[in-house]
C-alpha cells in the first residue's frame, strides 16, 4: 500500500513541476516578447491604475495578463513607480496622469512618498486627473493631489478618520490554559499584551491614540491644501463622517464632479485635443526609457524590508547574516561612495538587529550611511537607523519603539488539564531545564531571564544615546518601547530630516561629495519570478488553501503561527496595527 502511495506522490509531483516548466516556458517567451522597445506615442498619457500592492522593490511576474500565479508576488515597486513619474515629468510625450484607484495596498510612508511624486509633477505644468468607483480614506489622500478628482455617481469616499484595532489572546489562552511568562522594560512596550490582556493599557492607548492623531491631522493638512478647504472645516468632515454619499462629496467640494469612466475619458480627449485617446499603462512605461547612469560613484541602496530574524532569512523578512555581509561588501567596496539603507521594519530578533547595527556602525566609520525610513522603522528597525550619520522620514513613518521584550509559554495547564499529557524532568543542574515550556518558571529563573533582558535594554539605550548625540537619559525620557511618527520623532530628537527616500539619495551624494556624478545601485539584488515561486511553491499553495477554508480568520490564523517568531529577546513594534 504504502508503495502505491509512494509512486501516486511522485507521479503528482512530476506532473506538477511539468506543468510548471511549460508555463516556465509560456513565461519566458511571453516575456522576451515584452523586452521589444517601448515606444511612447504623442499625445499619450500615463494610466497609473494602482490596483496592486505596493511594496519597496517589485518583481515582475509575467503570468499576470492570464492570472496565473497571481497575488503576493505581483506588487508594485515604489521605486519603479516613482522613477515613472520623475521620467514622464520631462516625457514631451507624456501630456499628464489619468489616476485611477480604489484603495491603496501600501503603508502610510509608502503613500505619502507616492503623493509627493505626483505633487512634483504637476510643477511641470502638465495635469493629473483622478477617477474612482470607490476611494478609501488613503486613496482619497493620494487622488486630492490631482488638478480634477471624479468619482462615479453611485460611488462612495470614505473620509472618517483613522482607527486602529489590536486584537488580544488572553481570553483564549485562559480557555486553553497556557500562561504567558513576560519579561520587558518600559511601560510603553506592549507588543506583548495581546497574550496578556484582553483590552489596551493606558499607555498604550495614550501612544496609539496619539500616533494616530498626528498621522490624521497631516492627511488632513495635506488634503486641505489641495483642496483649498479650510483645516478646521475639512478636521470637522472627518469627525463627524459628513460625507455619506457621492453627492455629500460634491457638495463639500471634495471632488469635481460625479461621472462615468467614459465621461471622464472624454475629458481627458478635450485635454490632449484628439479624438483617439491613447493611454500607456505604468507596465508598459517603465519599460520605455532606462534611468542607467555610468559612473564609477556609486551609492549603495540596502533595502531591509520584513521581519528581523537570524541567518539568511528569506523573501520576506531581514536576516542578519545576508544584510550583515551586504553592508560588509558595500563598506569594502571602493567604488561604493555613500550607503542609503531603506529601512521598512516592525523589528524583531534584538540579537539579530544588534549584528546588523555593528556593520552599519563600522560602515558608518568609512563612508556616509543614511538612514532613509519607509512605513515603519521601529524597535529593531530603529536599531538599525541609529547607527547611521543622518536619519530620514516621512512624517507619517512609524518609528521609535525603543525597548525590548521576552516571552515564554507555560503550556502545563494545557498539557496536563486539558490533554492528561504529564511531565517529569531530571537535571545535572540547579537551571538546566530553565527554557520549558512544561511547567511555569521559578522566581530564580525568572529573575535571570529578567535581568538578561533589562541589561539588553541599557545596551540599546546607550547605543540609541552614542548615535543620536544625547544622554542616555534623554534618551531613556522618550523610550520605553513608545512609539512615534516621523513628525514627533523630529522634535524629539530620534530623527534628523522629515523627507523622501529621494532627500536621502541627495543627502548621501552631498556628503560624499559626489552630487553631479554617481548611479545607483540596489542591494539585495531582487531574484527573478520563477526563481521565488519554486522557492515557495508549496508553501504558497497551502497558504492559498488555507484562505480558501477560513475566509476572514485568516488574518487571525497567520497571526497565532507568528508566535513561532518571537523566540529570544525581541526588538518589535508594541502591537500589531491596522489602521482602518
Amino acid at each position: 500500500m504504502n508503495f502505491l502511495k509512494n509512486i501516486l506522490s511522485t507521479l503528482v509531483a512530476l506532473l506538477l513541476f511539468s506543468i510548471v516548466g511549460i508555463l516556465i516556458v509560456i513565461g519566458t517567451i511571453g516575456a522576451l516578447s515584452e523586452k521589444q522597445p517601448v515606444v511612447v506615442e504623442a499625445n499619450s498619457i500615463l494610466h497609473l491604475k494602482l490596483n496592486k500592492p505596493i511594496s519597496e522593490q517589485e518583481v515582475d511576474n509575467p503570468f499576470d495578463k492570464i492570472g496565473i500565479f497571481s497575488g503576493e508576488e505581483s506588487s508594485i515597486g515604489l521605486i519603479k513607480l516613482k522613477k515613472a513619474i520623475l521620467n514622464a515629468e520631462t516625457d514631451d510625450n507624456i501630456k499628464g496622469i489619468y489616476l485611477e484607484l480604489n484603495y491603496f495596498m501600501g503603508g502610510m510612508s509608502t503613500l505619502e512618498e507616492v503623493r509627493t511624486a505626483l505633487a512634483h509633477f504637476k510643477t511641470s505644468g502638465k495635469f493629473i486627473v483622478a477617477y474612482s468607483e470607490y476611494l478609501t480614506e488613503g486613496a482619497y489622500y493620494l487622488a486630492s493631489v490631482a488638478d480634477a478628482v471624479y468619482l462615479n455617481p453611485e460611488g462612495e469616499l470614505e473620509l472618517n478618520g483613522l482607527n486602529a484595532n489590536v486584537t488580544f489572546y488572553k481570553g483564549l489562552f485562559d480557555k486553553l490554559g497556557i500562561e504567558v511568562q513576560v519579561f520587558r522594560v518600559g511601560d510603553f512596550k506592549s507588543a506583548v499584551e495581546p497574550f496578556i490582556r484582553k483590552d489596551l493599557s493606558e499607555e498604550n492607548a495614550l501612544q496609539l491614540s496619539a500616533m494616530l492623531n498626528d498621522l490624521n491631522n497631516t492627511m488632513l493638512s495635506s488634503i486641505s491644501a489641495s483642496r483649498n478647504i479650510d483645516l478646521d472645516t475639512m478636521k470637522g468632515i472627518s469627525k463627524s463622517m459628513e460625507v455619506r454619499d457621492a453627492s455629500d462629496a460634491l457638495k463639500l467640494k471634495l471632488i469635481d464632479g460625479l461621472l462615468y469612466e467614459d465621461e471622464v475619458l472624454a475629458i481627458l480627449e478635450e485635454k490632449t485635443a484628439t479624438n483617439d485617446l491613447t493611454l500607456i499603462t505604468y507596465g508598459k512605461y517603465k519599460d520605455s526609457f532606462s534611468t542607467y547612469k555610468i559612473s564609477k560613484n556609486e551609492i549603495a541602496v540596502i533595502v531591509a524590508d520584513g521581519d528581523i530574524v537570524s541567518g539568511k532569512g528569506d523573501a520576506k523578512s531581514i536576516g542578519s547574516e545576508k544584510f550583515a555581509k551586504q553592508i560588509r561588501e558595500a563598506r569594502e567596496d571602493d567604488d561604493v561612495k555613500a550607503i542609503v539603507m531603506r529601512i521598512n521594519s516592525p523589528g524583531g530578533s534584538y540579537l539579530a538587529s544588534d549584528v546588523m547595527w555593528r556593520e552599519i556602525s563600522l560602515a558608518a566609520k568609512r563612508k556616509p550611511v543614511i538612514a532613509s525610513m519607509s512605513n515603519y522603522a521601529a524597535s529593531g528597525g530603529y536599531y538599525l537607523a541609529m547607527a547611521c550619520d543622518t536619519i530620514v522620514a516621512q512624517p507619517n513613518t512609524i518609528t521609535g519603539s525603543i525597548g525590548i521584550f521576552g516571552m515564554l509559554f507555560n503550556l502545563e495547564g494545557l498539557l496536563n488539564d486539558k490533554l492528561g499529557i504529564t511531565n517529569d524532568e531530571v537535571s545535572t543542574g540547579d537551571y538546566s531545564g530553565m527554557l520549558t515550556v512544561s511547567r511555569g518558571l521559578t522566581d530564580a529563573e525568572k529573575s535571570i531571564i529578567q535581568n538578561s533582558v533589562e541589561r539588553n535594554y541599557e545596551t540599546f539605550v546607550a547605543k540609541a544615546a552614542q548615535g543620536r548625540g544625547m544622554t542616555v537619559d534623554e534618551i531613556k525620557a522618550i523610550a520605553s518601547g513608545r512609539v512615534w511618527t516621523g513628525n514627533q520623532a523630529k522634535q524629539n530628537g530620534l530623527v534628523d530630516i522629515l523627507g523622501s527616500f529621494d532627500d536621502a539619495i541627495s543627502i548621501a551624494a552631498e556628503k560624499a561629495g559626489v552630487t553631479l556624478d554617481y548611479k545607483v545601485k540596489y542591494y539585495p539584488e531582487q531574484k527573478e519570478f520563477f526563481e521565488r515561486l519554486l522557492e515557495d511553491i508549496s508553501g504558497e499553495t497551502s497558504a492559498k488553501m488555507l484562505k480558501t477554508e477560513l475566509g476572514d480568520l485568516y488574518p487571525y490564523f497567520e497571526k497565532t503561527k507568528r508566535l513561532k517568531d518571537l523566540r529570544g529577546v525581541q526588538a518589535r513594534l508594541p502591537f500589531e496595527l491596522e489602521i482602518n
